[in-house]
């Protein structure tokens, strides 16, 4: 009897506390993680300028992670050098907790700048990182964002498999 009474109580209690809360949900409701931002926002400029879309490699992913700690535990979070990686790369800094898209926005607004008519970009301006993001002979990317300091840095590292953004080839 004793059992069935505490079950009792505590189900009112459960009630109770459950109309107190209204309608809000007990668990924050789904947001998109980062390899869903990461791959949707990389597919979204392909599909811009006519690219297939890219798989998420969850290898280049794991790479680009271990880059990304690298560089906050020993280099401050600053840019990686990368010219000797079988990979594509693409990277962001910021001074503040940059989410991915801000990065994925920062490389493709370099698409203004590119023509892709005669395959330049405009004088004083870079374009290789948005290059990078639609090149069409690359399959699959992987990510990854290391938090440095106490929030008030952010390094980005994508990855891409085969490379990119070969000179003298258009990227689409």
């Amino acid at each position: 009897m004793a059992l069935s009474m505490s079950l009792v109580v505590l189900l009112a209690m459960v009630s109770i506390l459950g109309s107190a809360l209204g309608s809000r949900p007990l668990i924050a409701p789904n947001k998109p993680n980062a390899t869903e931002v990461f791959l949707g926002e990389h597919n979204k400029a392909r599909e811009a300028v006519g690219v297939a879309p890219l798989r998420w490699s969850p290898k280049l992913a794991e790479e680009a992670s271990l880059l990304a700690r690298y560089q906050r535990d020993n280099k401050k979070c600053g840019f990686a050098e990368t010219s000797k990686s079988v990979y594509g790369v693409n990277q962001a800094w910021a001074g503040w907790s940059m989410t991915p898209k801000e990065a994925m926005d920062l490389w493709v607004k370099e698409k203004k700048f590119y023509s892709h008519g005669s395959n330049t970009c405009a004088a004083r301006h870079e374009c290789g990182v948005y290059l990078q993001v639609v090149w069409r002979k690359s399959l699959e990317v992987g990510c990854a964002q290391a938090v440095c300091g106490k929030g008030t840095a952010t390094l980005t590292i994508c990855y891409y498999n085969p490379p990119g953004n070969v000179i003298g080839e258009k990227p689409y």
